[in-house]
């Protein structure tokens, strides 16, 4: 998204730490990534201890992959003279544009110990046909 603002006035200026406090409110939010290939297949690795698989949505979709999901914990805690409670809540939302060589059909995922492990393989290279002769007819 493009925004125009107009540095002249005196309001722009006073929304400036709203806008950079929601963006590193939605920093803090998203979980930590990590993306890379090799010559079978993509990978993305995304960090997401205490979320549940089932509190996970994984789509694929003209050749964007999204993780959607929400994090959610409680932590009660009782001693004889004091009481704490703590309750975190979040919504994140990831997508990443998979190159054109993907097969987001066949994308898979797992998790292992809080670790979101995305797996999509290339296509197969499609084979050119081998140069043949053409005869050149006269007349």
């Amino acid at each position: 998204m493009v925004e125009k603002t107009d540095q002249t006035g005196l309001w722009p200026s006073l929304y400036d730490p709203f806008r950079n406090f929601g963006m590193k409110l939605a920093d803090w939010l998203t979980p930590a990534t990590e993306a890379s290939g090799n010559g079978e297949s993509y990978s993305i690795s995304m960090e997401l201890p205490g979320v549940s698989e089932d509190d996970i949505e994984l789509t694929v979709d003209d050749g964007v992959v999204t993780v959607r999901g929400e994090k959610k914990t409680e932590e009660e805690k009782k001693g004889d003279t004091w009481y704490f409670s703590e309750r975190q809540y979040g919504a994140f939302r990831r997508s990443f544009r998979l190159p054109e060589d993907a097969d987001g059909a066949k994308a898979s995922a797992k998790m292992k110990d809080g670790v979101l492990h995305i797996t999509v393989p290339k296509k197969p290279a499609e084979k050119s046909e081998e140069a043949r002769k053409i005869s050149i007819a006269r007349g």
